[in-house]
């Protein structure tokens, strides 16, 4: 499902305008981004958590060469799954 597809389930589900709709998941996305971004967690109680974790610096290998690397120390974002969620998935 992309963006729209999204968009268009909500508008059936919730009975409002697109770009009611559209508004809606943005700032919703961008909330949670921004929050996670400063490193503070969302939850969605039922759906999940967003949050980042912190990677440690480590060594690699290049795949096409095999030489070692070095790869850098770095924040990224992490999603995990409600009891809901996991529940419907199963």
């Amino acid at each position: 499902m992309n963006k729209q597809e999204l968009i268009d389930k909500v508008v059936k589900n919730v009975d409002i305008s697109k770009k009611n709709a559209l508004i809606t998941i943005d700032a919703m996305t961008e909330v949670i981004m921004e929050t996670v971004k400063k490193g503070d967690k969302v939850t969605l109680v039922g759906f999940g958590s967003f949050s980042s974790i912190k990677r440690a610096a480590r060594k690699g290998r290049n795949p096409q060469t095999g030489q070692e690397i070095k790869i850098s120390a770095k924040k990224t974002p992490k999603f995990s799954a409600g009891k809901n969620f996991k529940e419907i998935v199963k």
